[in-house]
């Protein structure tokens, strides 16, 4: 089994190379780990990058999750090097693991669940800790972070192939700060009958302190302006896309598709919370 990790950042590269290497590390597994600099100045290019998206509007505004992980995936596809991999591990450079093989845990764990195509380690600061329990795996209609391992059979079924880019492939890059890219994706999944799972069995942490106290250096707005822009603009795109008009709309329409996934397979409601 072979794994491909795609890592974005964007003027952090201390931060940035510190994960590179806590991935190497912790997790014995083939593993190839790709960094994507989303925009980042010249100086501020982790020594690990692959990829640098250095035009205009990339050092302006960055990619952000979305584009960024589009533009990692289509340069996979496109230098035919992305049928290599079983797995794509997928994570922004602000997240923070314990002190355990992460990945492999997640690997197993998502090898133990054939109809799962998309698995997350919960956080130790979410309230759905307590419902999945401990050391536990259960099938969720959304995620929080971003921090998601995906299975390469899944990714076939929902990924643009054709002449794939930052705006399009695995996520709509016109959705540019990811409002709800989560539900988009996670419905895209129990449509073509994949299940998404939140495991306890290894945990992460979403350190947002690193754009509390370094948006100026990373070229955003402050987190509190990021956030109302998240808001503001993804409403604005889901309503546009779908018709939603709220969150909440879109949650239940992912949930019934949640519902309709275990009463095609009635074997795996064990797994439904």
């Amino acid at each position: 089994m072979r794994v491909a990790t795609l890592i974005l950042n964007r003027n952090l590269p201390k931060i940035t190379d510190r994960l590179f290497n806590i991935i190497k590390k912790k997790n014995n597994i083939k593993n190839d780990i790709y960094i994507i600099e989303s925009g980042s100045d010249k100086k501020n290019l982790s020594k690990n990058y692959s990829w640098w998206a250095n035009w205009k509007s990339a050092k302006k505004k960055g990619l952000r999750p979305p584009r960024g992980f589009n533009y990692g995936l289509s340069k996979l596809i496109n230098t035919n090097n992305f049928d290599k991999y079983d797995y794509f591990f997928l994570l922004t450079n602000d997240t923070e693991f314990k002190d355990e093989p992460f990945l492999e845990i997640l690997v197993h764990e998502l090898d133990n669940h054939s109809k799962v195509g998309i698995i997350s380690p919960c956080a130790s600061n979410w309230a759905e800790k307590e419902i999945i329990k401990k050391k536990k795996t259960k099938y969720f209609w959304y995620l929080q972070n971003t921090c998601y391992l995906f299975r390469k059979k899944f990714l076939m079924d929902v990924i643009n192939f054709n002449k794939p880019n930052f705006k399009n492939c695995l996520y709509d890059g016109n959705n540019f700060r990811g409002y709800g890219s989560d539900l988009e994706l996670i419905s895209k999944g129990y449509i073509n009958d994949w299940a998404t799972a939140l495991t306890t069995k290894t945990m992460c942490f979403e350190n947002e302190n690193y754009l509390k106290n370094n948006h100026i250096n990373i070229k955003t707005e402050s987190y509190e302006k990021n956030f109302s822009l998240y808001i503001k603009e993804g409403q604005m795109w889901a309503r546009n896309k779908y018709g939603f008009n709220s969150r909440w709309q879109y949650l239940f329409y992912t949930k019934y598709l949640y519902n309709r996934f275990f009463e095609f397979y009635p074997n795996l409601k064990k797994y439904e919370i």
